[in-house]
């Protein structure tokens, strides 16, 4: 079983998907990974594209609506930013791709 905090791995060869590789095929619109170990091609849950929308989406909802008190709009969205930047450093650790058939 995966731990969450973990770097997935391949399904097949046990490989370790590299941080980049997910972050990638994340930004390019869920493009499958294909392990470099052994070719196999992993393509991403829906649960996973349900996970990063949400993590994307809720936390700078949340601040621009709820905790932003701030005059300048060049602050909140820097902040807003930032939080989008943090954001997706975590999201490979979270999501999960599964073996395409």
């Amino acid at each position: 079983m995966l731990r969450r905090g973990n770097l997935q791995k391949c399904k097949n060869c046990n490989s370790p998907f590299s941080w980049s590789k997910i972050t990638k095929s994340i930004g390019w619109l869920y493009k499958p990974i294909e392990c470099d170990n052994c070719g196999t091609k992993h393509k991403i849950t829906i649960l996973g594209r349900w996970t990063v929308a949400a993590l994307c989406t809720l936390p700078i909802l949340i601040f621009y609506f709820f905790l932003s008190s701030f005059n300048n709009d060049y602050v909140t969205i820097g902040i807003v930013l930032l939080i989008y930047s943090v954001i997706l450093l975590f999201a490979p650790f979270v999501v999960r791709y599964k073996k395409e058939f």
